[in-house]
């Protein structure tokens, strides 16, 4: 059996779980306490979440992208391989380490994505920045935790509760889409969504392509 190497660890704001960088037969995995949150071996939904909102708004010529959770960078990828060169995207990540591990430990993985000039990180709560981003996205897409009723982080609950959900239709231009990945279903989410004003598409996709667990991908558009 390969041994799992650990390479690094943070502490998540306002958690009491610690948040593991580990190596494992070539692939990199992130734990908070015994979940694992994502492996750089299975990303395909969160590239499907940039495909699915960055196709409603395929029209706009320099697009605002804000993305709620920099993971190992997958999502961010496809933004950038798929919007102009005049967008800009800024990613905003609560866990100063998680931005670090991406430059010095697995950004390859993605391509190194943060070394692109259209690309602002920002240290900071989502939650915040998406009250903070009025009427200036024309997409924002949600990888925060493992989705509205996976919570890992306790505090993450008001970014998918009903204010939440009206500050990122307020941060939405007319006509922008918001996007959330989620590892379970949620009916109830998705009449969530439908509450705030914002008319909802649900889709189900495959971790790996057509293998592996389903996820699912919210899309609300402003309206």
């Amino acid at each position: 059996m390969i041994p799992r190497e650990l390479l690094a660890t943070a502490v998540v704001p306002g958690d009491t779980a610690e948040l593991r960088c580990y190596r494992h037969d070539g692939a990199f995995q992130l734990f908070l306490g015994r979940t694992e949150l994502m492996s750089s071996r299975v990303h395909e939904s969160e590239r499907q979440l940039a495909d699915l909102v960055l196709a409603a708004v395929a029209d706009r010529v320099a697009p605002q992208i804000l993305i709620g959770g920099l993971g190992m960078g997958f999502t961010l990828a496809q933004v950038l391989a798929t919007v102009g060169p005049a967008a800009r995207v800024r990613v905003v990540e609560l866990v100063p380490e998680v931005v670090q591990w991406n430059r010095e430990l697995f950004g390859h993985c993605a391509g190194h994505p943060l070394r692109d000039p259209r690309v602002e990180v920002q240290v900071a709560d989502v939650f915040d920045a998406v009250c903070a981003a009025r009427n200036s996205c024309a997409g924002i897409l949600l990888d925060v935790d493992n989705g509205p009723e996976a919570l890992v982080h306790p505090d993450n609950e008001r970014l998918y509760g009903p204010r939440g959900l009206v500050a990122a239709r307020e941060a939405l231009v007319p006509g922008g889409v918001l996007g959330v990945w989620s590892s379970a279903d949620s009916p109830e989410f998705g009449r969530r969504l439908e509450g705030v004003g914002l008319a909802v598409t649900t889709h189900h996709v495959r971790a790996r392509g057509r293998k592996g667990p389903r996820r699912t991908i919210w899309t609300a558009q402003r309206r």
